[in-house]
């Protein structure tokens, strides 16, 4: 498994960067990788290098670079708010899908093309699921705003993954996300927001590996 930065180019002619990781021997398939309001950082890459190691060509579109080119933040208060302005007030939901509807064209080289975000990235993949073309699958992991998005309507299978003690996410957004979309998988986990991130204080090992083991398997039935 190797990992490289590469760049690509979207519709509107913006070319932007994109971490790849590629498996050893001939991908089953590509999974894109959308990153939390931290940008492409090196959490985001040993995510993807874990994809890859699983058989998946991985591929992590550096979504801020339309803001702030090669921008990598850290887990403190301080780089949350850096983040949070850029994904809420500088980024257009527009343009990130944009870049991804690029990734998954490039991708496709490698066969079908699922998707994982986390955090921003998880709203993002239910964006995704609805508005960008040629996804088999997408996976969402503690989307916030999703409660806020459930008229728009996925088309290929979708898995979320909450935690219970998020503090960001209401149980009860969780509920009318269940309510809206009874076909979508949804799994809550005795954890906090960002879970699954182990450069988190809420990293919580059981609930990352029991949900990624979920993931794995939905990847494996549906790419």
């Amino acid at each position: 498994m190797a990992g490289s930065r590469t760049r690509l180019t979207a519709a509107d002619g913006f070319e932007f960067g994109v971490y790849q990781a590629l498996p050893d021997g001939r991908p089953k398939g590509a999974v894109l990788v959308v990153q939390e309001i931290f940008g492409v950082n090196s959490h985001i890459r040993s995510v993807a290098d874990g994809f890859a190691e699983h058989g998946y060509a991985a591929y992590a579109p550096q979504l801020f670079d339309r803001v702030e080119r090669d921008l990598e933040l850290g887990y403190s208060a301080e780089d949350a708010r850096r983040g949070i302005e850029i994904a809420r007030g500088k980024l257009s939901v527009d343009d990130a899908l944009a870049d991804i509807q690029a990734c998954q064209q490039a991708a496709s080289a490698h066969g079908k093309v699922g998707l994982v975000g986390y955090c921003y990235g998880g709203m993002l993949a239910w964006r995704s699921a609805a508005q960008v073309e040629g996804l088999s699958c997408a996976v969402a992991y503690y989307g916030g705003g999703i409660a806020g998005q459930l008229d728009l309507q996925p088309q290929c299978p979708v898995m979320m993954h909450f935690g219970e003690r998020d503090a960001h996410i209401p149980l009860a957004d969780v509920e009318k996300v269940r309510s809206a979309h009874p076909d979508v998988d949804v799994y809550l986990y005795p954890a906090d927001h960002g879970f699954n991130c182990d450069q988190r204080d809420s990293y919580d090992p059981a609930s990352a590996a029991t949900a990624l083991q979920r993931t794995l398997a939905f990847f494996g039935r549906h790419l």
